[in-house]
């Protein structure tokens, strides 16, 4: 039986969502359905479609009571939207059901695995949130509360654990069918550490052992844990909050690690080797992985900022985007990322340059739009000094653009939308540092709507970004103090 709660919900979306014209929204990233998204949530393969729910708020643009949207897809860039699948309803998740994870069961029925919030008056006036990790079951579309809920909570944490920092578990099914959680945590040091569950059957759940701890290196609680085994290494991907910056690295604040190692089965002991964020843009956290049906790891997140989310008019009748789906693959240690294949299907116009050797400012015919693919390789004009600096400017017109720029000195990479649009003096900035011999890079721009995604050098970096400049601002443009050589090839992108 649907709650009244959730009736609501369903009702709402569905009137808000005819005020929202198609234009409106970005093309091939998945948006709110109305309201707020952040989060990605429950991102599996079920019933032959990729199903992605996402913390949603559907009464405002702006974060609140959080329930489960969702959306279907076959391709993971054309999206459908379904009923909201959770509310707020029951007295162990009244004031939210925050982020978790989805599995398909052996008798087939899908299954849910979600923080419950329930907040909580302190004897100090303070008010703190406990939470517990909860279930329900269904068929693709409708979902049922488990009746046993919550299935862990307090009695299920060792000694100094964290109740009010309890959440976003991530399931996944073992070889010998039994099942695994990952749930984020704060110790009694106040960071942050994983903690690993197991079950027999996904419903009854029981403590098995810290995964890991963080000790304060990177930031402090982690959120949003997700664990999986990747070209013969075990990755740990999370998003720590308050992070410091160590070099080019975690620049974020609320930002994103990924952790590489070794994974002893047997003990459920991980080794960590290796450290990297996952996305070195502005807007980037949250992401959450699927296991395709042909076998590829693939991610999404949450293309936003905690600390830009006023970038936007809480007038406006939607806020929050994921970033387009990434294929996965670990290469000299490090965690690869390359846009889905599928994307490759939506091009269109090709539009080619070869060895184009410019100074100063130039526009090339042909080379325009606001969703476009376009690889861009960069080498210096032989016999000639190296370039000081390299640009592209997109989403640009006689006021606005945002840019991406390449100091070849410092091998330094840098995304800039300061004169996007924007009226808020928020982070506008991000600067990585990249591989790159002798002026040379390999660049790859997925632009939709309001984002930008940069691949460089074939997925070893990514840096992420939102800007909502008015889609009529379309130009692009090429800037070089100095000399360079250059090759562009430019798709438009439609579905």
């Amino acid at each position: 039986m649907t709650s009244q709660t959730l009736r609501e919900a369903r009702k709402y979306e569905e009137a808000s969502e005819k005020l929202i014209q198609e234009e409106e929204r970005p093309n091939f990233h998945l948006s709110a359905r109305t309201g707020w998204m952040n989060d990605p949530n429950g991102f599996s393969y079920y019933k032959g479609k990729y199903h992605m729910f996402y913390q949603y708020h559907p009464y405002e643009s702006k974060w609140g009571p959080m329930h489960w949207g969702h959306a279907v897809s076959e391709d993971l860039l054309y999206w459908e939207y379904l009923p909201a699948a959770l509310a707020p309803d029951e007295f162990y998740d009244r004031d939210g059901c925050f982020s978790g994870s989805a599995i398909t069961l052996p008798d087939g029925r899908h299954l849910l695995m979600y923080t419950g919030v329930v907040k909580e008056h302190q004897g100090d006036d303070m008010i703190r949130e406990v939470q517990t990790q909860c279930l329900a079951v269904g068929d693709g579309v409708d979902y049922k509360k488990y009746e046993k809920n919550p299935v862990l909570g307090v009695k299920n944490l060792p000694e100094g654990c964290s109740r009010f920092d309890f959440r976003d578990p991530k399931m996944w099914q073992k070889e010998d069918g039994t099942y695994c959680c990952v749930v984020g945590n704060r110790p009694a040091d106040g960071s942050g550490q994983i903690l690993l569950f197991n079950s027999p059957d996904g419903f009854q759940w029981n403590f098995r052992k810290i995964l890991i701890s963080n000790r304060n290196r990177f930031g402090k609680m982690w959120e949003c844990p997700d664990f999986f085994q990747l070209d013969g290494k075990w990755v740990l991907l999370t998003s720590p909050q308050d992070m410091l910056p160590q070099g080019f690295e975690y620049h974020n604040g609320n930002g994103t690690l990924c952790l590489i190692g070794a994974f002893d089965e047997k003990t459920d002991t991980f080794t960590e080797e290796y450290d990297q964020s996952i996305d070195y843009g502005i807007d980037f956290y949250a992401p959450q992985t699927v296991l395709a049906p042909d076998g590829r790891r693939i991610m999404i997140g949450w293309m936003q900022n905690w600390d830009a989310c006023n970038l936007r008019s809480p007038e406006e009748p939607w806020f929050g985007q994921m970033s387009i789906p990434r294929e996965l693959s670990v290469k000299n240690n490090r965690l690869y990322q390359r846009p889905i294949r599928e994307l490759e299907e939506m091009r269109c116009k090709k539009v080619a340059f070869q060895n184009i050797t410019f100074t100063g400012t130039i526009s090339l015919d042909g080379v325009k739009g606001r969703m476009i693919d376009m690889e861009i390789r960069l080498h210096p004009e032989e016999g000639q000094e190296l370039y000081q600096k390299f640009a592209v400017r997109f989403a640009q017109d006689e006021q606005y653009y945002t840019a991406l720029s390449f100091r070849p000195r410092e091998s330094i990479l840098k995304v800039d939308r300061k004169f996007s649009g924007s009226r808020r003096a928020i982070i506008h900035q991000r600067r990585s540092l990249v591989n790159s011999s002798n002026g040379e890079l390999k660049l790859r721009l997925i632009l939709d709507r309001f984002s930008v995604e940069v691949f460089v050098n074939d997925g070893e970096q990514v840096m992420s970004a939102t800007m909502y400049t008015h889609q009529e601002a379309d130009e692009i443009s090429f800037f070089v103090d100095g000399s360079v050589c250059m090759d562009v090839i430019k798709y438009d992108l439609m579905q």
